[in-house]
């Protein structure tokens, strides 16, 4: 064991004795600030992979409280972990090599661990569910980076300390954690407001990789340890990593999306468009994360020929409140109703609540929205729009449910309906589309939000896209009447109607009677727990 009165001396031989007789402000500052410097970097970096971590698992996953908590886990354990070990190692070898090569390595291994996610993140979505894939890839990804980065903060402690002997270890442990967590609040807002809406997520990794690669590199050359430490292998191995990371993203990128016509990181998800085929026709399709949000056909200019059969059932609108004034479509995705409600409803004015900043931008350029005084674009949550919107509407279109993995779940709730009925007027008409499975087996969201929804709607309708007999996941079309005028779909003025999706009504509605609702819970702001419920749904249909 090392003497600790040669330890003292050997790390202030690092910092003074190399830089005195050249470059004693360099001295002065690596004295005083090194430590803490390097610290704010990597405590920045720690909370810049947990957020972007987030966002690369969200497309395999989908943006659910799984995915958040997967992560978030992830990072405490490394970093429980990182603590303890950094203390171990800095008691045995309190040296500023030891300290900047773990800072080397966790940049290496971030960028390795980000090509090797390229590969493995489909294999391990098409096999895990999503209540354990986010937690076991977040492990497999950001454990070991994250771990590193986690050793720092007590071997800075421990450096600080032996240079700085005058001081007492409570104050170098304060300032050291001070200046770490700053880091990490200065990275969490860069990533959140600069970087992510900016920059692909390629890149941010890249780039903090990148930071730490040379953040450990560079004391070595000041030190003047450089051709000791950067020697030819070792510089051929980082170049490897470097190229390797950088550039295999690009070429997975392209070789699973060689028909995306665009594709980039939005605020809250990843946007792609892509032309394919649906039903024997071309059609251009959009996708958020995992979730399928919207399609046009290419080969027709009719903004009513829509192609997925849930985003026809817009037109009931035409037996509840034929004469419609003004419109809400929460959730704009590719802008599909919206355009058609331009057209059937020459006279209406079409709101559309969309929060996703870029989408209305991309609709007009790759969907071929048009620009009209009658449509009017907002870029805000659907739910914050209506609370603080002052007048009512004759319909409003959900259209914010795009799948299993993609639940808004503010949406979902009694509160957010009771907020949908008082901005509806009377005789208006809420709609929304709402993924499922009929199946009665608990927990199911499917049968939660409709006890829910008739509660908000005593006046409510319930569809199944597909087939009443399906019990695997489909569309779901919820209706609530602002009225006391209950429809009766195998009336003949229904069923003679020459829009086929109102005339077949009568065969997919779902008579809620056959249901006992009562076991199954309100879904409220205070309770509702819809992760849990479609991941449970999920593995029920993956038996």
């Amino acid at each position: 064991m090392v003497h600790a009165r040669h330890l003292k001396c050997r790390v202030r031989k690092d910092l003074r004795v190399r830089l005195s007789p050249r470059a004693p402000i360099m001295r002065k500052f690596l004295e005083n600030n090194l430590l803490s410097a390097v610290v704010f970097i990597t405590g920045a970096s720690v909370l810049v992979i947990e957020v972007v971590a987030v966002r690369i698992l969200s497309p395999y996953y989908g943006n659910t409280i799984f995915t958040v908590s997967g992560v978030i886990s992830t990072i405490l354990i490394a970093l429980s972990l990182g603590y303890y070990i950094g203390g171990k190692i800095a008691d045995r070898y309190p040296l500023l090599q030891w300290f900047f090569g773990i800072i080397t390595l966790s940049g290496l291994g971030l960028l390795f661990f980000h090509f090797l996610g390229l590969l493995i993140l489909p294999i391990f979505s098409a096999s895990l569910p999503i209540s354990v894939g986010p937690l076991v890839s977040a492990i497999f990804l950001f454990l070991l980076p994250a771990l590193l980065l986690g050793t720092l903060s007590p071997f800075a402690i421990k450096l600080q300390s032996i240079q700085s002997p005058q001081k007492g270890v409570g104050s170098i442990a304060g300032n050291i954690f001070f200046w770490s967590t700053a880091g990490s609040i200065g990275g969490s807002l860069l990533t959140g407001f600069l970087l992510i809406p900016n920059f692909g997520i390629n890149q941010i990794i890249i780039f903090t990789g990148a930071v730490l690669f040379f953040l450990g590199l560079v004391p070595f050359v000041v030190l003047g340890d450089g051709k000791k430490y950067l020697n030819r292998p070792f510089l051929f191995l980082c170049f490897v990593v470097f190229l390797a990371a950088s550039g295999a993203s690009r070429a997975v990128t392209g070789e699973l999306s060689k028909k995306v016509v665009y594709e980039r990181d939005g605020v809250y998800e990843k946007n792609v468009i892509y032309d394919g085929e649906y039903a024997g026709r071309p059609v251009r399709f959009f996708q958020q994360d995992r979730s399928h949000s919207g399609a046009m056909f290419l080969d027709s200019e009719d903004p009513v020929d829509l192609v997925y059969n849930y985003t026809k059932y817009h037109s009931l609108y035409e037996i509840f409140t034929p004469n419609a004034k003004n419109a809400l479509v929460i959730g704009g995705g590719a802008y599909s109703i919206p355009k058609a409600l331009l057209k059937e409803l020459p006279n209406a004015v079409i709101d559309v609540a969309e929060i996703e900043p870029s989408l209305f931008n991309l609709s007009k350029k790759y969907f071929r929205v048009v620009e009209s005084q009658r449509l009017h674009n907002f870029t805000e949550d659907g739910r914050r729009f209506l609370y603080d919107y002052d007048g009512k509407y004759d319909l409003i279109f959900g259209d914010a449910y795009y799948s299993f993995f993609s639940v808004p779940i503010h949406l979902t709730t009694l509160e957010f309906f009771n907020i949908v009925k008082n901005k509806l007027s009377d005789g208006g008409v809420f709609i929304a589309n709402i993924i499922g499975d009929l199946s009665p087996a608990q927990p199911s969201f499917v049968m939660s939000e409709m006890k829910t929804f008739k509660k908000a709607f005593p006046n409510s309708y319930f569809f199944a896209v597909e087939t009443l007999e399906q019990m695997g996941p489909q569309n779901i079309i919820f209706v609530g009447h602002n009225s006391g005028k209950f429809l009766n779909f195998n009336d003949p003025s229904i069923t003679s109607h020459p829009n086929s999706i109102i005339s077949l009504l009568h065969t997919k509605t779902i008579n809620t009677d056959k249901f006992d609702l009562s076991p199954y819970p309100l879904l409220t702001d205070n309770f509702s727990p819809v992760e849990y419920m479609t991941a449970r749904a999920l593995q029920r249909m993956s038996f």
